[in-house]
């Protein structure tokens, strides 16, 4: 399995991707055509509870329009559920504009501060997951399901554990046939990376360094016994890169997702740490492969990958990929 960390270009957050008002299928099933260009075969996407409070029916719409467009690629899709990454509080309808050059400058945790301020929204998070887990439980378009993104982030650490273990109990009373994953990001919160790897029924993790400390978490997480996605990495200026990271993890075996496919609102070309307030391009782009129009970031890596996915063609007029839907 190999792909991206997707959102389309167009959405600057997971509201601004499925409220009906912004979802934008075109664009959608023009830039997974990148990603099929490529070789790519699954894509990670993040879910938002509230647009599914605000219309469950369409939303779930949605997510079978999205189904449909990344099968017609021959992509799978892991979908994940909650997150504890970037902007605590978030409203549904039109979402904020990027700040220049921030990363993730609208990107929204679910579900964030509310959690913590409304008691009976638990009640909704658990009627949210079950219903969209009862819709799509046999569908083999889904690759599995991915419960919490990086709990214990934002400095959440242990108050995190509450949900994660409730969301695990409410996956495994709906018993899809798609498997469960929490994917461990930081070894220190031993609590929560210890129950993420022992109910996880494939061990997904996150890493952002060098060769060298990638295959050392690759070694530390052997021993589990099961099979393992690397569902986030690549970041430029980190040396994490395809030139030195993907071709490690296809001698594993490991599924290989890095962060971002096309650079768009969510401003993912900018570096976590280094904001560039006036917008201007930076020199190295942290994530992301395209610019909107299909053209690569770089087209050494282009050839990496495809050289890895085994797209290149030996012949002289090699297939084009149709971009309609």
């Amino acid at each position: 399995m190999r792909g991206c960390d997707f959102i389309p270009s167009t959405a600057i957050n997971q509201l601004e991707m499925w409220q009906a008002e912004s979802f934008d299928s075109a664009t959608i099933n023009r830039e997974l055509g990148y990603a099929q260009s490529i070789g790519f075969n699954c894509m990670r996407v993040f879910l938002h509870h509230l647009a599914w409070q605000k219309d469950a029916v369409g939303f779930k719409k949605r997510m079978e329009i999205y189904l449909t467009i990344a099968n017609g690629r021959n992509i799978k899709t892991i979908f994940v559920f909650f997150d504890d990454c970037w902007n605590e509080s978030y409203a549904a309808g039109p979402q904020p504009a990027p700040k220049p050059g921030i990363h993730n400058s609208g990107w929204v945790r679910d579900p964030g501060k509310l959690l913590y301020d409304d008691p009976n929204l638990i009640n909704v998070l658990e009627s949210y997951v079950k219903d969209i887990l009862l819709t799509f439980k046999n569908d083999r378009r889904i690759l599995l399901w991915d419960l919490y993104n990086e709990p214990g982030n934002s400095n959440y650490q242990n108050k995190s554990m509450p949900l994660l273990k409730k969301t695990f109990q409410w996956g495994r009373e709906i018993n899809p046939v798609q498997p469960f994953t929490a994917g461990v990001w930081n070894k220190s919160l031993i609590e929560l990376t210890n129950y993420q790897l022992t109910n996880s029924d494939i061990i997904t993790y996150h890493n952002y360094e060098n060769e060298k400390e990638h295959k050392q978490a690759i070694d530390s997480l052997r021993k589990f016994g099961r099979p393992l996605i690397c569902t986030e990495y690549m970041a430029r200026l980190r040396n994490s890169t395809f030139f030195n990271i993907m071709p490690l993890l296809k001698k594993e075996n490991i599924g290989a997702i890095n962060w971002g496919l096309v650079t768009g609102k969510t401003n993912t070309k900018y570096a976590w740490d280094t904001p560039m307030p006036d917008g201007a391009e930076p020199r190295i782009w942290f994530h992301d492969i395209f610019h909107p129009d299909g053209t690569p970031y770089s087209q050494a890596e282009i050839d990496l990958i495809k050289s890895l996915t085994g797209v290149i063609s030996t012949s002289p007029n090699p297939p084009v990929v149709s971009l309609s839907y």
